[in-house]
């Protein structure tokens, strides 16, 4: 892998695209998704278990590797299309960001740590990601192709 990232969606968003095998970010726009390529680490980050809900989850919910080929457009009932990218999901629990707060290069001793998570998409360093897979004990998946 050569890049990392870190994604923002609802648990329960994050769990459709779990069972699917792809990702999804800001609501479906294709330009954040065609940054990440085949190869990447990724990791989703959920403020919430769902959508519009204040329930302070604040909490690693997947981890996994983006597979080979491009963003595509799914169906998702309602002519809502949104773009996506095929995911490798490792076998992963659920890790809290609270506990992970100073070891992670992007938050410590950063107040406003979750600004960046407002923009739903950003890089992040090798280390922020070996430290939340092995938060969350990552098992990566078996590639399916």
């Amino acid at each position: 892998m050569s890049a990392y990232w870190i994604a923002v969606a609802s648990a329960q968003h994050v769990r459709r695209g779990r069972e699917g095998g792809f990702m999804q970010v800001n609501h479906g726009k294709a330009a954040p998704l065609r940054r990440v390529q085949p190869g990447h680490g990724i990791v989703y980050y959920s403020p919430t278990t769902i959508l519009g809900e204040k329930d302070g989850l604040r909490a690693f919910t997947a981890i996994g590797t983006v597979r080979a080929g491009e963003p595509y457009q799914g169906d998702m009932d309602g002519g809502f299309t949104p773009f996506r990218r095929d995911v490798d999901w490792a076998t992963a629990g659920e890790a809290p960001i609270k506990p992970l707060l100073d070891r992670l290069d992007f938050t410590a001793g950063k107040p406003n740590w979750g600004y960046q998570l407002r923009f739903g998409l950003f890089s992040v360093s090798a280390a922020d990601f070996a430290v939340i897979a092995e938060a969350m004990g990552a098992k990566p998946a078996e590639t399916v192709n």
